[in-house]
This record gives C-alpha cells, structure tokens and sequence, in this order.
C-alpha cells in the first residue's frame, strides 16, 4: 500500500473523538508503531491542543486540515490512508460527503454513528460505488452496536456448538451500566426526531426491524418490542425499554441478511433493560418507560425542545469526566431457550462507561482491525462489525478495550 497513514482519525477534536485519540497513543505511540496514525480536524490549533494534551512523545502525531463539507480537502485526506475513523456527528448533518469519497476512492471507513435513517440513505447512495472501488464501510463500531452485534454472534456460536443450531429467538438485557450522555450522542439522537416528525414515510421506516437489511430482505418474523413495563421470566427481572434498541436491533438484523441467514430467517430478537425482580424493579420499569416516552415526546415539540436544548442535556463537546468515563461500565446479557427449553445464557461486559470510555477503545481496535486484519481481496460494501470484523474484532476487544464475553449457564 502507497499511503502514508494506515489511519486518520477524522473529527480528533470532537469528545469521543479525544477519547480514540488517547487510545491509539496509548497503543500504538506517535506514529512508527504497527499502526501508522493521523489527526484531521477542520482546525489546526484545536488539534495541536488535543495533541499536547496526549503528552510527552505525542507532538509526532502528524495533523490533516479537513472539513466535513470540503470536498477536495476530504479526497486528498482519504488518498492518504487505508482507513478512516469518523466521529463528526450528526452524521446525518455532517458525514454523507465523507461516506460518499470513502466509497469512490477506496478507503475504508468506520464510526460510531446510531443513526439509522441516515445508514439507509448511505447504503442506498453509495454501495454500487464502494462495490466497484472495494471500500469497506463500517457504521455502528461503538456501544451501538459492538456489544449487542458481536454479543449475539458469540450467543449464537456457543447455541451452535450446544445445541446444533443457532436459536431463532433470543432477548438481549441490559443487566447493569453506569455512564452519561455526550451533547454529540444528544444531538444526533435529537435529530433523529426531528426528521422524523418532519416526515410520515421516514416515521413509518424507523418502525421497521429490518431497515437496514438489503430490500428483498425487509421483511421476516414479527418482532417483539418492549414498549412499556414487563416481567421477563427468563431474565428473572422486570424490564423497562432500552434507548438504543431501535439502532442495535437492526443492525443484528442487517448482520443476520448479508451473512446469508445464519441466525435463521424467522429470526426474533428484541433488547430491554433489568430493573429488578421486586416491586421496586417494578416500579423502576415504569418509571423508565414513561420517562423515556416523555423525553421523546418533549424532543418533537419546539418549545419543549427548545428547553431540553438550552437547560437539560449537555451541549456538544461536553460528557463525562475522565473520572466518570473510568468508574463507568456495562454488563448485558442474551436469553435463548433450545427447542428442548434448555436456557442458554451469555453475557458481555465493557470496563468503562459504555458510549464513550469504552466507545473509544471499541472503535479504535474497528479502525486498527481493518487495516491491518481484513484481507484487502475482501469485498468493498457496507457491512456490520459482526459480518466483516468479527473473530479478529472480538479478539482485540478483549485483548486491548476490556470487553469480555463470556458464557453465564447453558
């Protein structure tokens, strides 16, 4: 390979964005490591103090000037490197001219994007041309969908080696998990609703589980969905609905339909999370549930939105402190029954706060595992971590980002 980067971080100056960053150095130094690395920005002083701030022996780490909508400054970028790694978000407002250069130059691509009407309208512009060049696009690469993508993968693994078959219905819970919201994740969430209510086709394509899969794979087994308060017998808990499922369950679904079907067709998965087994769990259930609902229903109406905006949730570039992002963590769980109603139970932890402690050191081993662990006569087009990155990316996350997965009982 000609280029002289095998990464460029794009949007270094961005929260998660400092986080990878960190994360690299820390791995893999300056630059003259196994993986040869980049900062690009849309301005050099903020990237020179991002870099200070990494500390002694960072001031090597070389810096590209870049913005999201320039683009000849993004295809001399993407000439540069083997791999991309986006964190400037929205996505849907800022990343469809540099998924677009990936797909045409070549360059393979990662993020950590949950927005799935924006995945939709990329895959529909933009595989033909990642096809033709061999790019390689990867969404989802951080706490949405890493754990919930390659968690079922190592579920369905162990049903295989168990049972003989993959299990066509599985639940995924999330047991535990301390962490905060970052005004980037806030406001791509937000958008989300608001091009919602801006359009009655695109509402009724986010109910939709298998969105993201190719169109003659659109449709399959009715999905269950928790929507308010339930008792989950398997996971011996009340349940309340999980925020990220409406990204995370079509991603799996997604990984499901390019892999050819190996979960089966009539595949059901649904993702909630554990409040407890008392009438305090109960309670919790109902309390998140109507929260949530509230939440979304305050982000659709201006005013409402308005004062979310300006008091509640944090502004971009701010989110947890690093202190917080350390004493963060994540421990969730995969429910199946075998047809002989043998429960299989596995679990995946993360030892930072999910979205972005642990976020950063998920997609900085997507972007190292694409550069330097995916055969290059590997097939350009827009997968999912699970069905491109798989065993080579679950080992990283074990050996470098402090994942584990592991089997419960079964």
């Amino acid at each position: 390979m000609s280029q002289s980067f095998d990464i460029v971080v794009f949007g270094a100056t961005s929260f998660v964005g400092q986080i990878l960053c960190r994360h690299l150095f820390q791995r893999h130094g300056a630059s003259g490591g196994e993986v040869r690395w980049a900062m690009a920005g849309r301005s050099r002083g903020k990237l020179e103090r991002v870099r200070q701030a990494l500390g002694a022996g960072a001031g090597d780490i070389p810096l590209l000037l870049a913005n999201a909508d320039d683009e000849t400054a993004l295809t001399t970028m993407c000439q540069q490197t083997r791999v991309v790694i986006s964190t400037v978000g929205p996505y849907a407002l800022y990343g469809s001219e540099l998924v677009r250069i990936c797909a045409e130059t070549g360059t393979d691509y990662c993020d950590l994007t949950g927005e799935v009407q924006w995945i939709r309208r990329m895959i529909d512009a933009n595989e033909a041309a990642a096809k033709r060049s061999g790019a390689r696009i990867v969404h989802c690469c951080g706490f949405d969908s890493v754990p919930s993508d390659l968690g079922l993968r190592f579920f369905q693994q162990e049903a295989q080696n168990r049972f003989g078959a993959p299990l066509e219905r599985v639940k995924m819970r999330v047991k535990a998990a301390r962490g905060g919201f970052s005004g980037g994740t806030v406001a791509s969430l937000m958008n989300v609703v608001k091009e919602a209510k801006q359009d009655p086709a695109l509402r009724k394509q986010l109910a939709n589980p298998h969105l993201l899969c190719p169109p003659d794979a659109q449709r399959g087994a009715r999905q269950p969905n928790v929507t308010f308060a339930e008792y989950d017998e398997d996971a011996r808990s009340w349940v309340a609905p999980f925020v990220m499922a409406a990204i995370n369950t079509r991603v799996v679904h997604r990984s499901n339909a390019i892999a050819g079907f190996p979960y089966g067709r009539e595949f059901a998965y649904d993702e909630a999370m554990m409040t407890g087994i008392s009438s305090k769990g109960r309670v919790m259930a109902m309390s998140v549930s109507l929260g949530l609902a509230g939440f979304m229903a305050a982000s659709v109406l201006p005013p409402s939105r308005w004062v979310l905006e300006r008091f509640v949730v944090p502004k971009p570039g701010e989110g947890p402190t690093p202190k917080e992002q350390e004493q963060g963590f994540f421990d969730i769980r995969f429910y199946g029954q075998s047809p002989d109603g043998e429960l299989l139970i596995t679990k995946v932890t993360g030892d930072r706060d999910p979205g972005y402690g642990s976020t950063g050191k998920m997609l900085g081993e997507a972007g190292a595992c694409l550069a330097l662990d995916i055969p290059e006569n590997t097939a350009g087009g827009f997968w999912t971590p699970a069905t491109l990155l798989g065993d080579a990316f679950a080992e990283r996350l074990r050996e470098h980002a402090g994942l584990t997965f592991e089997v419960v009982s079964g």
